[in-house]
């Protein structure tokens, strides 16, 4: 039987879910760079019937780790597991790259699995050459959506060797939840001290996420529809939080504005599924999973066209809009539309829980197998000693 490892810098709930439907399908074993990290405060995951899960470093993050140590570790773990493929995330971390480094050191064909397009960061002719190179070391790849495939394409991979379906969540989990929160919407609202109506945006609070160009809209928006204005209800945490919090009070919308804090997985559909309607305004990023969540959970939705996901998830009118994060008016003539009484948001609802119904956790799982298939057909390209320098010299940078 096929052996498939799939690797993550850290087993959340998003990669739980992938992996246990992975699972059902093939011998899989997760494996986790680290139990701990400072980005996220998710409880720890364990594996279960479908999988296997090894940790390498169980009390500290492999970024705080010397990149010889790094290379022993991931290469140790690997022998023992002796996969016939492994599937590697992105092409940037030391553990990638150690990873990267034993499947050309051992003939193991590597899948990459990559959020990253074209728009995410300022791109230098010569880092692009690199990572064209490292890219071609691959097999196959596994990738979000439509600009991501793009994106691998131009690096060099084969447009018949990338599939998608890599950015997915428990639609399930989010679907039950918010459905058992609108039964009990009374109580809950109550308990958690949440408006009759809001928007919900969801983020970790750093500069990418547009936090405040959001509140700057959301004042805005309020001073439009008056005593019918919805509130905003923004779910995260991060070193901006003080400021988010100020800059709320400075524009005299602190009454309207909860900051509830960063909630864990199990609780975030109660919040969804009683909010009206979701904001996503990054200016920056890769993909945006909060958008499933939401989409999922039954809400119309209004994404920056800077997200990865806007391409394959927001249909134009039909469950949602994007909008240029640089902007602000834009972002509040939409708060308006979709606030208002003659926005169908039931109508839009059942258009978000279509859509997202073909990003599932079984679609990553069937395209990550089909990955694995055709990486066998291919083997790594990057085996000879320029090649091995190469990633060795990457992996100590």
């Amino acid at each position: 039987m096929k052996k498939i490892a799939v690797l993550f810098h850290r087993l959340g709930p998003y990669h739980h879910a992938r992996i246990r439907a992975a699972g059902r399908l093939g011998q899989v074993v997760a494996v986790e760079f680290s139990a701990v990290d400072e980005t996220y405060a998710w409880n720890r995951i364990e594996g279960d019937d479908s999988f296997h899960k090894v940790t390498i470093f169980r009390d500290t993050d492999i970024d705080t780790r010397p990149p010889s140590v790094v290379l022993e570790r991931v290469g140790s773990v690997l022998d023992q597991i002796r996969p016939n493929v492994v599937a590697i995330p992105g092409w940037s971390s030391t553990g990638s790259l150690a990873a990267l480094f034993w499947c050309g050191k051992t003939g193991t064909p590597a899948i990459v699995m990559s959020e990253s397009t074209v728009h995410d960061a300022p791109r230098r002719w010569w880092r692009e050459e690199v990572k064209s190179r490292l890219v071609q070391s691959f097999a196959t790849g596994l990738v979000g959506g439509m600009p991501h495939v793009a994106y691998l394409s131009v690096l060099g991979l084969p447009r018949e060797r990338i599939f998608s379906g890599y950015d997915v969540v428990d639609n399930a989990h989010f679907i039950a939840g918010a459905e058992a929160a609108r039964r009990d919407a009374l109580g809950l609202r109550k308990r958690l001290g949440l408006p009759d109506h809001y928007f919900l945006a969801s983020n970790r609070f750093i500069e990418k996420k547009n936090l405040f160009r959001l509140l700057r809209a959301y004042a805005a928006y309020r001073q439009r529809p008056g005593s019918n204005a919805w509130h905003l209800v923004v779910l995260g945490d991060g070193p901006l939080k003080s400021r988010l919090v100020e800059f709320a009070e400075e524009l005299d919308i602190s009454a309207y504005v909860f900051f509830p804090g960063f909630k864990q997985y199990d609780d975030l559909p109660c919040y969804y599924g009683l909010a009206c309607a979701f904001v996503h305004a990054s200016t920056t990023e890769q993909w945006g999973l909060v958008v499933n969540e939401a989409m999922a959970s039954g809400l119309p939705v209004i994404v920056s066209m800077r997200c990865g996901c806007a391409q394959d998830l927001v249909e134009e009118g039909r469950n949602g809009f994007t909008f240029n994060p640089y902007e602000v008016d834009p972002l509040v003539e939409l708060m308006l539309s979709i606030s208002s009484d003659d926005c169908d948001r039931e109508a839009m609802a059942q258009a978000s829980r279509a859509i997202i119904g073909r990003w599932s956790p079984e679609t990553f799982a069937e395209n990550l197998w089909k990955a694995a298939e055709a990486a066998l057909q291919y083997p790594p390209r990057m085996t000879g000693p320029m090649d091995r320098a190469l990633l060795w010299t990457l992996c100590h940078r």
